[in-house]
């Protein structure tokens, strides 16, 4: 897939996030968490159906069947083709977990006297983190038997995939998981300060300020994940060209760069807040030990050296040869 298509897939993942958040802020009865998503809306089209009438309600359990099964078809193909593995057989676990989930997601009422006791949002969000889990699981251990029977060029392919999927992550993190905090944020102080409403304008700002310096470095490893991926082009060309040795200096420039900009960001918020204590209502002062990002950076200069040096030996190899 080419850089700029991912771009835009991006983009359009980022829209999508957004709707979703807004969708949710209007229409809490709906979108109630994030984990029961997509289960809780099926749940409340199915049950919809179902009292609509004999008919609609015939078509619900028809619907309702056929969704729970549906992890089963890939399992009976395998079994056919006699290409089964151990984890498959937790998409079976995970089918009958759909069954539990569909059915309280449609009766939520039955959710805190069988499941918790703390809530139908709590006992949904519980729900759809089973069923994520266990998919997510299967795939991973299918993944890792891919990885392990694949030569160095499908390696190459699974890697750009993955990094593609990291910067889908990224995203949702920016426009989905952060930008419904700051939603959140918003509704919190203002139910705080009911009544002195019109002294809040500073303290919105510094929410949204908030949000900018907490989403910049998923921002930035964007930038870097696109920069890791022509990287691993050029590596699958030629490891040995002029090329690979200016893009490999060029990504741990830009480590080290997005690196420093993510620090000094949240050093200059929390002196901000400092000094405009005072006209503040809420307060968020964060430290950020960024260990993981510094373990990168010394990885890829790492990286750097090896792919300079190897370009060095080959260039004095084929000098002498």
């Amino acid at each position: 897939m080419k850089i700029k298509t991912m771009q835009l897939f991006l983009g359009i993942e980022a829209l999508l996030c957004i709707l979703l958040v807004c969708v949710q802020a209007l229409s809490p009865w709906i979108f109630s968490t994030v984990m029961a998503f997509p289960f809780e809306q099926i749940g409340i089209g199915l049950r919809t159906l179902s009292l609509s009438g004999s008919i609609g309600n015939t078509l619900a359990i028809i619907f309702y069947t056929i969704l729970c099964l549906v992890p089963v078809i890939p399992v009976l193909l395998l079994y056919k083709k006699q290409k089964m593995f151990p984890e498959d057989w937790l998409l079976g676990i995970l089918s009958i977990v759909l069954f539990v989930t569909y059915y309280f997601m449609i009766n939520p009422g039955l959710i805190q006297a069988h499941i918790s006791v703390a809530g139908s949002n709590v006992g949904k969000a519980l729900l759809g983190s089973i069923v994520y889990s266990i998919l997510f699981t299967y795939i991973i251990l299918r993944v890792l038997r891919l990885f392990f029977q694949a030569d160095t060029g499908k390696l190459f392919q699974y890697m750009g995939a993955l990094l593609f999927i990291l910067n889908m992550l990224f995203v949702a993190l920016i426009f989905g998981v952060r930008f419904n905090n700051l939603f959140e944020s918003f509704k919190t102080l203002r139910e705080g300060n009911i009544g002195t409403e019109g002294s809040l304008g500073p303290s919105y700002v510094f929410l949204i300020l908030q949000y900018v310096v907490e989403t910049l470095p998923y921002a930035l490893n964007i930038t870097v994940v696109f920069s890791t991926i022509l990287l691993l082009k050029e590596l699958r060309n030629d490891r040995y060209s002029e090329e690979t040795v200016t893009v490999t200096d060029n990504l741990s420039r830009l480590c080290r760069i997005t690196l420093a900009i993510s620090v000094l960001a949240n050093v200059s918020f929390n002196l901000l807040q400092l000094l405009f204590a005072k006209a503040l209502r809420s307060i968020h002062g964060t430290v950020q030990i960024p260990l993981l990002s510094v373990t990168f950076v010394l990885a890829v200069l790492l990286l750097t050296r090896f792919v300079r040096e190897n370009k060095q030996l080959k260039d004095d190899n084929d000098t002498f040869i």
